[in-house]
């Protein structure tokens, strides 16, 4: 039998990190609360959890709602404006996140530094109206934001500038043993010579089934599409119109692939003959018998 090797702390905390960031959504802390047990050493898990729920939070766009009902905010890093800092530009505000506990602890009015200038804010506030009408319609629990990461100084037309819209929607429901989310981050370029706009959209679903047993879905895809450059709020609706055409698109394929499941895929999965390579006669059963092949075999015939 091999010697059993112990394992490093940085072992270990790399191996306990895998399993925080590769938690499904809504899941995080159940990990993490089984890690703690499994590991039984509070350096280790203190490092493992301060290193993955940052990544974790970031990566699945958590929405996390502002002390005294100011609002909510989206922990991307899109908005993130220094550690555990970030913005919400529809309320103008910074919160302060504690990512381990998934809490907003404070929340402060964000500068004028750390705010678009009005020429940008005309175009972001309108895409973020048009944005906001499309989720309240589109997914239920979904929440939005709209970020300026690139020109957002730009006083005036004649220079180009980026917008990001980020759209989170989550349906947790661990007591059914079933969570899903839906993740879609979409950069529109404002390009000012050409009087165009870019749009490039990633999409990604996840779903998780752990009723007696245990079923991941995590599927991704990636869109492009372009309109013109208009007024702050003809552009925003062309870009809501837009989304809303790739994201239901994309839902629409997604429905009518696992409805083929049954027919179609599971079915190929499964082998084609046995491997007597001969079709079960299943209109006529009758000619296989077990007692009798057995009688056969061992010569007790009558």
């Amino acid at each position: 039998m091999a010697e059993e090797v112990e394992l490093s702390d940085k072992q270990k905390k790399e191996i306990a990190k895998w399993f925080l960031l590769n938690s499904p959504a809504g899941e995080i802390q159940y990990v993490a609360k089984d890690l703690k047990s499994v590991l039984d050493e509070d350096q280790v898990y203190n490092e493992s959890v301060s290193e993955a729920f940052p990544i974790y939070n970031k990566s699945h766009v958590i929405c996390l709602p502002m002390p005294h009902r100011s609002g909510d905010v989206l922990v991307t890093s899109y908005g993130e404006l220094e550690e555990n800092k970030y913005l919400d530009p529809r309320t103008a505000q910074v919160a302060t996140v504690d990512h381990v506990k998934q809490v907003c602890t404070e929340v402060r009015p964000a500068s004028d530094e750390e705010l678009s200038s009005p020429y940008i804010e005309e175009f972001r506030f309108a895409l973020d109206a048009e944005i906001l009408k499309y989720v309240g319609e589109a997914y239920p629990k979904g929440v939005c934001s709209v970020y300026c990461t690139n020109g957002k100084d730009v006083e005036e037309p004649g220079s180009d500038f980026e917008l990001v819209v980020v759209i989170s929607a989550f349906r947790l429901s661990p007591q059914n043993f079933c969570n899903g989310s839906w993740r879609s981050i979409w950069n529109i370029e404002f390009k000012d010579d050409a009087q165009v706009l870019e749009l490039k959209g990633k999409l990604q679903v996840g779903a998780h089934y752990f009723e007696e047993g245990n079923v991941q879905l995590d599927a991704k895809h990636e869109c492009h599409d372009s309109t013109i450059f208009q007024s702050p709020d003809d552009s925003a609706i062309s870009i809501a119109t837009i989304i809303r055409h790739h994201e239901t698109e994309y839902l629409t394929s997604l429905e009518a692939s696992y409805s083929n499941l049954p027919d179609n895929t599971f079915k190929d999965l499964r082998r084609k003959l046995p491997v007597t390579r001969t079709l079960f006669p299943w209109h006529n059963t009758s000619q296989f018998s077990l007692t009798r092949e057995i009688t056969k075999e061992l010569g007790i015939e009558k």
